[in-house]
């Protein structure tokens, strides 16, 4: 029995070393790529068992809230943050101004209410870099969701001391009032793999502008030239969800504070308290509304800024790999899912590597932005401070853009990585696929070829260097924009997995013999 047991034994430890053969010949054989199983099982081990993951999230978005760009919000969140990054040993740690971003601007009290034809609470909130109400207004509501401005011109003399309705109704979908977790399958993945796309797809041609129409800017100006006192619109959401961004034309003025108190009120509501509210006056029955908004704007231009702390290298501390996210957020909620989980989770990823004793070769950054929400300011501003644009003769290659190896983003929402995105760099394929490896019993083993945007990758991958965006799950966090973005619907497991595979990816990109390959900047 004894001779018969070690027998099995001996042939399951024979099995496993032929299973594991591959790897380790993938790891160690001549250019290969390697893999670093020893540090990857002490950053599991310390990722897994010890995260703090949750506590850096949960204290950011419960106790400082929404992180708007220049708000009271945000800099307190700066003050914090500055903390976080010493508390974990990193580096180097500095605020980081990278543009003037126009006045702060605070939301400080909302309060929305039908009280006729009947009372009701209304959920909302005003967009960003409008004004207040200067009081409370009790004013009726009128119907203005007009498209032309041959349509404006018939609502002259009918607006004055009225809060508009901009916007018609929306149509809501009863099966979406719950948003169930939508975990990619294996299936997904595949398809994921498998679809092809250019890596430069051309875009169509711009649409020929309708003079007819009327901009936002035209109707808003329209109204307020008509004696209205507020403005009431539903851009979407589900119900329940209230979606707002900023007042219309705040880049063209640049946040100013002369644009922002020259603007009517404008305020985002909930479809189901929208619709009903369009519903009556659709009847031919008054409303009338009671509203108070108290927003704080600043008078003075600021500067906007980037967080950044490091993990400094030994012998190639000059060149660079960044894990980072988007710090900054909308007004509405306090956003873990937009961009609040993302944030904690490249810090617990810095966190994990300093607990591990990890010393990188390459220099380790950790880059927490401003102002991706109105355009990727912070990230692109940066790259082209620090790396350059060799596209663009003004700018050109800065002594850093040579020596940068890539950065990994995350921000596609609070769920599990469950891969990675090329962004056309097949170059990149083999490095990736040998760092991905230690982590298929995590569910993320996907490579796709595909280029996504919409998020700080791009700011890098536009001018030539390696960025890449994690493939997540999308679960019900994931309603950023909106006024549901809270820390309850976090899945705390997807934040501690990924943490574990941001360090491991930053890891081997700070210590492989050579730089991530880059495709060919066109």
């Amino acid at each position: 029995m004894i001779r018969a047991r070690h027998a099995r034994q001996a042939r399951r430890v024979a099995l496993a070393a032929l299973a594991l053969a591959p790897l380790f010949v993938f790891a160690h054989s001549g250019s290969a790529p390697q893999t670093d199983w020893d540090t990857v099982a002490r950053i599991r081990e310390e990722g897994l068992q010890r995260s703090q993951v949750m506590d850096i999230v949960g204290y950011m978005t419960d106790v400082i809230g929404p992180r708007l760009t220049l708000s009271e919000g945000m800099k307190r969140g700066h003050a914090w943050a500055k903390e976080q990054f010493v508390k974990h040993d990193l580096e180097n740690v500095a605020l980081e101004p990278f543009m003037d971003y126009g006045v702060p601007w605070d939301n400080e009290y909302t309060s929305i209410h039908m009280i006729e034809p009947a009372a009701q609470m209304m959920v909302g909130f005003p967009l960003a870099h409008t004004p207040g109400t200067k009081g409370k207004l009790t004013v009726p509501a009128v119907i203005a969701d007009v498209q032309t401005k041959a349509e404006l011109a018939k609502l002259k003399g009918k607006l004055k001391g009225a809060a508009v309705l901009m916007t018609p109704p929306l149509a809501i979908d009863p099966y979406a009032i719950h948003a169930p977790i939508n975990r990619y399958t294996d299936e997904d993945l595949k398809r994921l793999e498998e679809t092809v796309l250019p890596a430069h797809r051309p875009s169509p041609p711009p649409a020929a502008a309708n003079p007819d129409l009327a901009k936002p800017e035209e109707k808003l100006a329209f109204f307020k030239a008509e004696g209205a006192l507020l403005v009431f619109q539903c851009p979407g959401g589900r119900i329940g969800a209230v979606t707002g961004f900023s007042r219309p034309g705040t880049k063209e003025d640049k946040w100013s504070y002369e644009a922002t108190m020259a603007s009517l009120p404008i305020l985002s509501i909930t479809p189901e308290h929208y619709n009903r509210m369009y519903r009556i006056l659709r009847r031919g029955v008054p409303v009338k509304v009671e509203v108070e908004v108290r927003n704080r704007v600043g008078r003075q231009r600021e500067m906007a800024h980037n967080l950044v702390g490091e993990i400094p290298g030994s012998d190639l501390a000059d060149e660079v790999v960044i894990i980072g996210a988007h710090f900054d957020t909308w007004h509405a909620s306090p956003s873990p899912s937009d961009n609040g989980a993302s944030c904690a989770v490249a810090l617990e990823a810095a966190r994990i590597l300093k607990a591990v004793g990890a010393k990188p070769r390459r220099t380790i950054r950790v880059a927490w932005w401003g102002g991706e929400e109105q355009g990727l300011y912070g990230s692109g501003e940066y790259v082209k401070k620090h790396f350059g644009d060799p596209g663009d003769p003004k700018i050109g290659k800065k002594p850093g853009y040579d020596k940068f190896s890539a950065y990994f983003n995350m921000d596609y929402g609070a769920g599990a990585f469950r891969g990675i995105y090329l962004q056309g760099n097949e170059r990149a394929r083999r490095v990736i696929a040998a760092w991905m490896a230690p982590f298929r019993d995590m569910g993320c083993w996907a490579i796709s070829n595909q280029s996504v945007g919409s998020t700080d990758h791009v700011s890098f991958d536009r001018v030539g260097l390696p960025g890449f965006q994690f493939i997540q799950d999308r679960i019900p966090g994931t309603a950023g924009h909106t006024n549901l973005d809270f820390l309850d619907t976090i899945q705390p497991q997807d934040l501690v997995k990924n943490a574990v595979i941001m360090a491991a990816f930053a890891w081997h990109a700070a210590t492989a013999d050579e730089l991530v390959p880059r495709k060919e900047l066109r």
